[in-house]
């Protein structure tokens, strides 16, 4: 009779190995070994290997949490607050939008609008902080004005509109990217305003626009409405015009800039 098979005993490595794999510490794993060696060579403690694993995992995790961020944000174009064109485009203050990007302004729930033509840099500004908000740790969101307004409208058929709205209104920051002529109904209206009543004094906003405050009633067509939404998204904002040719040119941008910034005063209670 042939004798039975044993099963070879697990190395301590391979045993470690497996037991990452099974806890998903995959930031671990990709550094035990070159750990063990070092430990090894040096003769260093197991306090310090243990340490040396833990913040590998740690950093692993920081960068997967990164990527999952900067996915859920749907960010259309990877655009960056470094890589806009600010020599291009004199009608964007540089030091403002600098000044921006450390999000001193989505740490007081402040809401950002800029107004400007077509192709002015609205959407690459608005993109690049919310990208650098996603890097600091939010959870924001990029929206088209005309895809958000469609799915809160298609919220009211399978009448899910009040969990979309209370996600919409957790995304610090959203991102609304050209609000402007849209062929709206009044239930997309109603739902809008609902939105940025629940994310008042919370949650920054961050909204491009071709209109500028007084054609928002022409907009929406609902002046009781509207006076109520720019009320709140006005009451904690920060307001940049842009006043400067299409970076869609190639000639350089010659206009002068033309800012105005509205200053936060105290929360409402």
């Amino acid at each position: 009779m042939s004798k039975p098979k044993t099963t070879a005993t697990p190395t301590p490595r391979e045993a470690l190995h497996a037991l990452l794999t099974e806890l998903k510490f995959k930031g671990m794993a990709r550094v035990l070994d070159s750990e063990l060696d070092r430990a090894e060579r040096n003769g260093t403690s197991c306090a310090e290997v243990v340490q040396r694993l833990l913040s590998e995992q740690a950093s692993f995790q920081r960068e997967r949490s990164l990527v999952n961020r900067v996915a859920q944000a749907h960010l259309p174009w990877q655009w960056t607050i470094d890589t806009f064109p600010f020599d291009r485009q004199s009608g964007v203050n540089k030091a403002q939008i600098l000044g921006l990007a450390d999000l001193e302004f989505v740490r007081r729930a402040d809401n950002l609008v800029l107004i400007g033509g077509t192709g002015t840099g609205k959407t690459g500004i608005a993109l690049g902080l919310l990208r650098q908000a996603c890097i600091n740790g939010w959870r924001g969101r990029f929206y088209s004005a005309q895809a958000l307004l469609d799915e809160l409208y298609a919220s009211l058929a399978d009448r899910s509109t009040t969990k979309l709205l209370t996600a919409l209104a957790r995304m610090q920051p959203l991102c609304i990217d050209e609000l402007g002529y849209l062929n709206l109904k009044t239930e997309q209206t109603n739902a809008f305003f609902r939105l940025m009543d629940q994310r008042y004094g919370r949650v920054s906003t961050i909204i491009t626009t071709n209109l500028d405050y007084p054609q928002w009633y022409e907009l929406f067509n609902n002046k009781p409405l509207v006076d109520a939404l720019l009320d709140r998204l006005q009451h904690h904002c920060i307001t940049i015009r842009i006043e400067g040719a299409s970076l869609r040119t190639s000639a350089p941008a010659t206009a002068p800039v033309q800012s105005s910034t509205s200053p936060a005063s105290p929360k409402a209670k």
